[in-house]
């Protein structure tokens, strides 16, 4: 049962992972996983992860830039999509380490109980795929087809609701109003609760680092767990962008309204990431305030962390920060 529960917290993990995640080449960053936190430096990765024992089991590896490798995916726009695929993929791995942590343990306290050798249990490759493909349909149905499908709906009942600016106007705020429900529904089962709260404790990381503080909880715990470069102000300016591009375009069959928002997605994604960087960097700018909803939703997908969920950070991060200075990797502080 302890087993399954755990595979249920990782698929819930893996439709929250946009929000909990910051991609950004250049600074430091990282993502809440279960029981833990993964950080990322630019050339670096590390992650720290606590069993149900009270043991910290610790990962960390190298990471290559995909604008060193590639010049032309250091290009504006361009950049946020290879960035952001970058470190979706770094974020799903991180979420499967921390999974297969706790499912270890549990097979060695069954077997402790039961008498018999332990029998190995983990997320192996093709749980993993099975998993990126629920997801990637999870996103699609849930936030493409059943905002389109309510909406076209209302334009039967209604004619006004037809109109191009009136269309996705509604649908746009019905996609948000569904995300809104499902983070802040997740956030009542206690351990995705758990999970915001390493998500908090990230972000009082990252910004204490930012500041140049020592690390230590006492340090870490006096910053808020608002943090600007966040997944979640991704998404939301995401879905802001994505109702004003979707405005401009003169399309009004279903499938061809399905087909422009799929084949923009990247697009989208790609401008959303330019203006979270502009406005990380210049908070008094009218691109700052596109992503104050961002910050406001992150009353939810962030909780005030204990000390013990911070020392989870702290760790992570200073594991890849360890390795960054191998690998003679500079950084730059917003």
């Amino acid at each position: 049962m302890r087993r399954w529960r755990q595979l249920l917290r990782f698929l819930t993990a893996i439709q929250l992972l946009p929000a909990l995640e910051s991609g950004e080449e250049t600074l430091v960053g990282g993502q809440a996983v279960l029981e833990g936190v993964m950080m990322r430096s630019p050339h670096a990765w590390g992650i720290a992860v606590r069993k149900p024992s009270g043991e910290i089991a610790t990962h960390s590896e190298p990471l290559e830039r995909p604008s060193e490798a590639h010049k032309w995916m250091g290009w504006p726009v361009v950049r946020g999509v290879m960035t952001l695929g970058h470190a979706m993929t770094l974020g799903f791995r991180a979420l499967r380490f921390s999974a297969n942590q706790a499912l270890e343990e549990i097979a060695v306290e069954d077997a402790g109980a039961s008498g018999k050798p332990a029998k190995k249990f983990e997320i192996t490759g093709w749980m993993a795929a099975v998993n990126i493909v629920f997801s990637l349909a999870f996103f699609i149905v849930m936030y493409k087809v059943l905002p389109l499908l309510a909406t076209t709906a209302l334009k039967k009942i209604n004619p006004v609701f037809g109109g191009q600016f009136v269309f996705n106007l509604v649908d746009g705020l019905i996609r948000i109003a569904m995300f809104l429900l499902f983070v802040w529904g997740v956030s009542l089962w206690k351990d995705i609760r758990r999970v915001y709260e390493y998500h908090g404790a990230e972000h009082k990381t990252v910004f204490a680092f930012e500041n140049g503080d020592p690390l230590n909880a006492r340090e870490v715990q006096k910053y808020t767990t608002y943090h600007p470069r966040c997944g979640t102000s991704f998404l939301m300016t995401v879905m802001i962008i994505s109702m004003v591009v979707y405005m401009m375009i003169p399309v009004h069959t279903f499938w061809a309204r399905f087909g422009i928002r799929i084949a923009l997605l990247p697009v989208i994604a790609g401008v959303s990431y330019e203006i979270i960087r502009y406005a990380a960097k210049h908070r008094g700018s009218l691109f700052a305030l596109m992503t104050a909803p961002g910050l406001w939703l992150q009353r939810i997908t962030t909780q005030p962390p204990d000390d013990r969920q911070v020392e989870c950070a702290i760790i992570a991060l200073d594991k890849a920060m360890a390795l960054e200075k191998q690998r003679g990797g500079e950084l730059v502080i917003a």
